[in-house]
């Protein structure tokens, strides 16, 4: 199953972060965790246009913890 990238943006002092950007702010390899993880990438990142990122963050705050462990960048 392939999930098509749409970059969904939300903007923070003037600038616009997308979903990827915000990923690997929080040190999350978007690419490894988009293509092991399709459905939950897809889901987090149209919530992620929803909302303010810090918003995000403390609603899925567990959530990334455990995504970050397993697609940390490097």
């Amino acid at each position: 199953m392939s999930v098509q990238k749409k970059e969904f943006s939300v903007k923070t002092a003037g600038k616009a972060m997308t979903f990827d950007e915000y990923l690997g702010q929080k040190k999350i390899d978007a690419n490894r965790f988009r293509e092991a993880e399709p459905t939950v990438y897809a889901e987090w990142q149209k919530e992620f246009g929803q909302m303010h990122p810090e918003s995000f963050t403390a609603q899925k705050k567990f959530l990334l913890n455990d995504t970050r462990r397993k697609y940390i960048m490097r």
